[in-house]
């Protein structure tokens, strides 16, 4: 018996060293994919590559990109009342929302208020976009969560304008010149 298990062993080697291991390898649901391949789609001719305009020299107006080699200044850091200042953006976002919705009608004051923290704040494009960020993020929290004035929103404005004042009163007695 041992002869044969032997001899049987060697003529599979054989054959299996002789196909294509993608042969040898059915799919794993075998019973269920068909054995055959698709057939190969017709080769077409390719389009002939259309002619490219050089690229535009940079203006004076576009910012040139320093070579790879020169060394930029490092980014400024952000001041200590950092958090707070983007607390207080926030803030100002949703109150430019709910004073609206709930009938105060003075949003556009806030709004007002927040662009004149961009200008004294925003010393940098990225600082820019992190205020706001996070006065967008304020503002579209609170548009998702109230469709009309409510209670809980009344009690949303009393609150933050209590804490946009707080803040406000701590950020200028710590860090004002």
């Amino acid at each position: 018996m041992r002869p044969r298990v032997a001899i049987f062993a060697a003529a599979l080697a054989a054959a299996l060293a002789a196909t294509p291991l993608a042969a040898q390898t059915p799919p794993f649901f075998f019973w269920l994919t068909p054995q055959t391949k698709p057939p190969a789609p017709a080769a077409s001719p390719m389009p002939a590559p259309k002619p490219t305009a050089p690229a535009p020299e940079p203006t004076s107006t576009q910012a040139a990109k320093p070579p790879p080699w020169v060394e930029t200044p490092a980014p400024e850091p952000p001041p200590p009342y950092e958090p707070q200042l983007l607390r207080l953006a926030e803030i100002i976002g949703a109150l430019s929302y709910l004073r609206d919705l709930c009938g105060a009608g003075d949003g556009a004051t806030f709004r007002a208020e927040f662009a004149n923290l961009m200008d004294t704040e925003g010393t940098t494009p990225t600082r820019k976009e992190t205020l706001a960020g996070a006065f967008n993020r304020g503002l579209r929290d609170y548009e998702l969560t109230y469709r009309a004035c409510t209670p809980a929103a009344r009690e949303i404005v009393a609150r933050f304008l209590d804490e946009a004042a707080r803040i406000a009163k701590d950020v200028a007695a710590r860090w004002a010149g």
